[in-house]
């Protein structure tokens, strides 16, 4: 079987780099259809994965967005058309249900973002299935698939995923050092398109607050400005998850990587716009994330529970335990 699969972002790489790889070993042909956005090129290399580049970006404003978008879908129909796809899998791009359609082939997706408008939108009138997690807020029709699963654990589920200590030596920390890291996005992703992130003052605040009680060491899918240099975090991007694994927690604007933590049993707090319906099931039913708004009283608040969990000399251990009680209950 001929399968096109497109990958729009790094996490979407950690998603399916393990379903690309078993398709191949059963005999399948795949195409893998890629976008460069931070470093979703990196990865690819490093997880030896075969891809056809068909943009360099992803857009920054509304026109080059557009642009892209009709480019990108032309590119796909086009590179699978070629291929002679049998089926197209992936996440929630309008491009790739686009070019499936057009086609006549089946398109099946694992979405999480409720507020992906277009790409739901496309996908709703044109996909096969919309697989979800159970958690998730919106009711897609007919199409829709609710699954005991979040994508994170496609990869770092305990059977998929070991955690190896000497990564922490990499970048001059020991075992049992606390450290803490943040996690910063571009907000350039469609479903972003209007937002903005943590203010400077916050960031400036929970990374002098934090250093008190240990590292900080920082990931950022933008360019950091002077002053926050020196906690970049020099780690191949493959490796991210190992030091996840050992952190004390992590705090950002991420949801993925608020939930990759969550899942390896770091407790994280996850700062967005609106949300998402796992992040809100990890906090009540788990107590592994802790969600924030992104209004000044809120992200005051985030930064509050930040010094709070780093003054707790067992939080590695409450984490630890409570991913143990998420493990048991799925």
């Amino acid at each position: 079987m001929n399968i096109a699969i497109s990958i729009e972002h790094p996490a979407w790489i950690h998603q399916f780099h393990a379903i690309i790889k078993q398709l191949q070993h059963e005999g399948h042909n795949v195409l893998v259809l890629s976008i460069k956005k931070d470093v979703s090129i990196e990865l690819l290399q490093k997880f030896d994965i075969t891809y056809t580049l068909i943009a360099k970006s992803t857009g920054k404003n509304i026109l080059e967005k557009t642009w892209l978008f009709i480019y990108t879908a032309l590119k796909y129909y086009l590179a699978s058309k070629k291929f002679k796809a049998d089926i197209f899998i992936g996440r929630a791009s309008p491009m790739l249900a686009i070019a499936s359609f057009l086609q006549h082939k089946p398109h099946v997706i694992f979405e999480d973002t409720e507020h992906a408008i277009i790409g739901l939108f496309f996908c709703k009138l044109l996909s096969n299935s919309i697989l979800t997690n159970s958690s998730f807020r919106k009711n897609l029709g007919k199409k829709q698939v609710l699954v005991e699963s979040y994508k994170e654990l496609f990869y770092l589920h305990p059977e998929q995923f070991v955690p190896d200590a000497a990564v922490l030596s990499e970048i001059g920390l020991e075992p049992d050092q606390p450290y803490f890291v943040i996690r910063f996005v571009a907000w350039q992703a469609d479903h972003d398109f209007g937002h903005k992130g943590l203010t400077m003052d916050t960031k400036r605040l929970v990374i002098n607050e934090l250093k008190k009680y240990g590292r900080v060491l920082i990931t950022s899918e933008k360019p950091l400005t002077a002053e926050f240099e020196e906690y970049r975090i020099s780690l191949a991007p493959e490796k991210i998850h190992h030091l996840l694994y050992f952190a004390s927690f992590l705090y950002g604007e991420s949801s993925t990587m608020a939930t990759e933590a969550a899942v390896l049993g770091t407790q994280a707090i996850f700062c967005d716009f609106t949300g998402r319906g796992y992040t809100d099931e990890l906090e009540q039913k788990y107590d592994l994330v802790y969600n924030f708004k992104l209004d000044k009283d809120s992200q005051q608040k985030s930064v509050a529970k930040a010094i709070e969990l780093a003054k707790k000399s067992n939080l590695k251990a409450i984490g630890k335990k409570n991913v143990l009680n998420f493990f048991r209950k799925r």
